[in-house]
């Protein structure tokens, strides 16, 4: 196991999240990490501040990991709120500084990251690296301890240096480092995520097809991802991607490509499939009910996209519960950790008593 013993300050603007972290509670559930940040704590190695110039002062690199939504009304990533942290950012550094992205954002981010802090601090000492993550919700610790890659998008020497040794402990175990340009990198995690998201969305097809014509889908699932050249992962059937990143990552990409001009028909069509299969699967549900479920009480076992998590972003149990409500029924549903996140999108279902 990795022991990377750096010295590491967590900034952020809410004073409320930074309160709960020096309290020692998590801001989100991730199995394992309220464990990993008391023992760090207690070791004196991370820090938590809102003060980004105390934070960012002597580092050697500043991850920026802000978030990059959908931008309403086109589909294309908002990068504002990178870009504003590095603004940010420039103007607090005083001595030579990595700026890594760490944000899944829109290929040419990095260029304009790059001028932000030049215009912010033209005497700076600095370099630009993009490094795409690639952690699963619910496996984030154990994805990054035991990484199938990292991805260092620069060409800046000296900045590529200082990623190898922040990431140094991988290496030592095994992990593969890529280095690649910038933009490359940047497009590295759309086109891998895209890739996948694809995998999810071919296997639900065949699943329908399976129905009509009474095969089993998981053995077929398996019998294909046995080949080698496919592997079995991201081969179960079920009610399409969804989370925090393959929608808005899809999204993106195809703006980025009618910008470019370069249509990518297949990531269309996974698109619109995976949507019309959400929405499929509440009436596939009400079907197996009988057809008619008007005053009917249904449970519903889980409510974020996935186990082990609790975010609702993009949830299929949101598309499948407004079939059941648009059809009369009632809903009660319940998830270990994700229903005060569900409460607000859901306001109108029941939820067990003290949850």
């Amino acid at each position: 196991m990795p022991i990377f013993g750096h010295d590491v300050c967590c900034v952020d603007k809410d004073a409320g999240k930074i309160e709960r972290l020096l309290d020692g509670v998590m801001p989100i559930y991730e199995p394992g990490l309220d464990d990993l940040v008391a023992r760090n704590v207690e070791a004196g190695r991370p820090r938590f501040t809102t003060d980004l110039a105390e934070g960012v002062k002597d580092a050697d690199a500043v991850f920026i990991g802000v978030g990059t939504p959908s931008r309403k009304g086109d589909g294309h990533a908002d990068p504002s709120y990178v870009y504003a942290a590095a603004a940010e950012i420039g103007k607090a550094i005083t001595v030579y500084t990595v700026i890594v992205t760490k944000s899944t954002v829109p290929v040419g981010t990095g260029d304009e990251v790059e001028r932000i802090i030049r215009e912010a601090n033209p005497d700076a000492q600095f370099g630009v690296v993009s490094n795409p993550e690639f952690r699963r919700k619910g496996a984030a610790i154990d994805d990054f301890k035991r990484p199938d890659r990292i991805v260092i998008g620069s060409d800046d020497e000296r900045a590529t240096e200082v990623m190898r040794q922040v990431y140094r402990p991988l290496y030592l175990d095994q992990a593969p480092i890529m280095v690649t340009e910038r933009r490359t990198a940047e497009l590295i995690k759309y086109a891998g995520n895209a890739f996948l998201a694809t995998k999810i969305t071919f296997i639900n097809e065949i699943a329908d097809l399976c129905e009509q014509v009474g095969a089993n889908v998981q053995e077929v699932a398996r019998g294909t991802g046995l080949d080698n050249h496919i592997g079995s992962k991201f081969l179960h059937a079920g009610p399409g991607y969804s989370g925090s990143c393959f929608p808005k990552d899809m999204l993106a990409l195809l703006e980025t490509s009618q910008d470019y001009k370069a249509p990518q028909r297949i990531v269309e069509a996974v698109v619109a499939v995976n949507d019309q299969r959400k929405r499929a699967m509440g009436h596939k549900v009400i079907a197996a009910m009988g057809g008619e479920i008007r005053g009917k009480t249904v449970a519903v076992l889980g409510l974020a996209f996935k186990q082990n998590t609790d975010d609702m972003r993009d949830s299929p149990a949101i598309a499948v519960i407004q079939a059941l409500l648009d059809a009369g029924a009632k809903v009660r549903a319940y998830d270990p950790e994700a229903m005060e996140q569900a409460k607000p999108l859901l306001p109108t279902i029941e939820y067990p008593k003290g949850s």
